[in-house]
């Protein structure tokens, strides 16, 4: 019973302040109207108040959404960016490597066939890469293969289109050699790779009186299937012979066919000049 009659209070409660704000009583309905401002005038200022700082809320979370999307738009910007970085890089690289070839091919003496490196096979039993030329380009069984760092190896297995080529670094690869600067004869052996896949060769049979030194170039003798005078690598290390009467020293070749995108075959196993 109590409960029905706050009840009704607040109803009829309710109903007097309708009146007092809606209903035209001019005296009456300015005094109540300021009544109500007044009485709801702090609850105003706070919800006001509290509008305010949703939507600034709002506007702070609207604002992350977007530098998130801009963070993302600016990562694809980036990844992008590096990618076309790395194509210029290495458009700039194969331009430097071609533009080497073709100065060395115009440079040197000998008449040569300029072909691409098609494929590899650097194992621990062969040492070999393919070019992209054989015999209808003239190419024969036998012939020097060097680039502008120098000796790769020779020609072997010669088909109408392609042709393997032995590496220097390959155990079966012989070349007669010298030390150029005390003129000392000797033959070059490929010794395979290293761990890191650069290629290994030693001059043996070199007299034991020779004074050999660290870093003397050895090059091409001119005996053989070789021309004269063209560069193999430096000397690294030197040891005495078992026997006793010859010594022997490590070369770091200096054509690393790792790094080899062309490379050039004599056309004429001797020495001979373009036309």
């Amino acid at each position: 019973m109590a409960f029905r009659n706050k009840k009704l209070v607040y109803v009829v409660a309710t109903v007097a302040l309708l009146l007092l704000v809606f209903v035209p009583f001019p005296a009456l309905t300015l005094k109540g109207k300021g009544a109500v401002r007044g009485v709801m005038a702090p609850a105003e200022r706070t919800t006001s108040s509290l509008w305010r700082r949703l939507s600034e809320a709002s506007a702070v979370i609207r604002g992350f959404g977007g530098l998130a999307e801009e963070n993302r738009e600016l990562l694809h910007e980036k990844t992008n960016l590096k990618t076309e970085l790395s194509s210029l890089r290495d458009a700039e690289a194969d331009n430097v490597r071609l533009r080497r070839a073709f100065e060395f091919y115009h440079r040197e003496p000998f008449s040569m066939i300029p072909c691409d490196v098609v494929s590899r096979n650097i194992s621990g039993w062969w040492n070999t890469v393919r070019i992209g030329k054989g015999s209808s380009k003239g190419i024969e069984e036998g012939r020097a293969v060097i680039s502008p760092d120098g000796l790769v190896g020779k020609t072997t297995e010669v088909s109408p289109f392609t042709t393997e080529v032995l590496l220097l670094s390959d155990p079966a690869c012989r070349v007669s050699a010298k030390i150029k600067r005390v003129n000392a004869f000797g033959l070059v052996r490929g010794m395979g790779t290293n761990l890191r896949g650069e290629p290994k060769a030693r001059i043996e049979f070199v007299n034991k009186s020779i004074k050999i030194r660290i870093n003397d170039e050895v090059v091409t003798s001119g005996l053989g299937a070789f021309p004269k005078g063209v560069h193999i690598g430096y000397v690294n290390k030197v040891y005495k012979d078992d026997s006793g009467l010859f010594q022997y020293a490590e070369i770091v070749p200096r054509a690393t066919v790792g790094l080899l995108d062309y490379v050039f075959v004599l056309s004429s196993a001797k020495q001979e000049g373009k036309e």
